[in-house]
């Protein structure tokens, strides 16, 4: 199950997504799950933001040196400014999220649910893969 990808927010297009790519049983990774906020992880820290005032979060990521800051069409106040600091002192790039994996994150949910920054943090490093076939 991806716990990143619970949220009520666009879950239904993330599903859509995910099974067009063959995610369509539980894997360690891109598995929507049967419902959005299905896992309890993922309940716990929607009860977690529910229950206090943040006013913006941060989610922590591996998959490679970016900074997302975007959902959709939201533009919460200082956002881009946030994001635009956050990537001048951690050396990572500010990028806008890939549409396939648009929808469903918390740093979204966050965003549509309280209209504030929230900032998805790609922290591995990208790695390329080298592929050898002999035929």
């Amino acid at each position: 199950m991806d716990l990143n990808l619970q949220f009520p927010a666009g879950w239904e297009q993330a599903r859509t997504i995910k099974f067009e790519q063959g995610f369509t049983s539980p894997a360690p990774r891109d598995f929507v799950g049967f419902g959005a906020l299905s896992e309890p992880e993922s309940l716990a820290i929607y009860n977690f933001t529910l229950q206090h005032n943040f006013s913006l979060i941060l989610a922590y990521h591996t998959q490679g040196q970016e900074i997302y800051w975007q959902f959709k069409d939201f533009n919460p106040p200082n956002s881009l400014i946030i994001g635009q600091k956050l990537a001048s002192v951690s050396g990572y790039r500010l990028a806008n999220t890939p549409y396939n994996s648009s929808f469903a994150g918390y740093k979204d949910w966050f965003i549509q649910n309280y209209n504030l920054p929230g900032y998805t943090i790609e922290a591995g490093i990208r790695k390329k893969s080298t592929f050898y076939f002999t035929i």
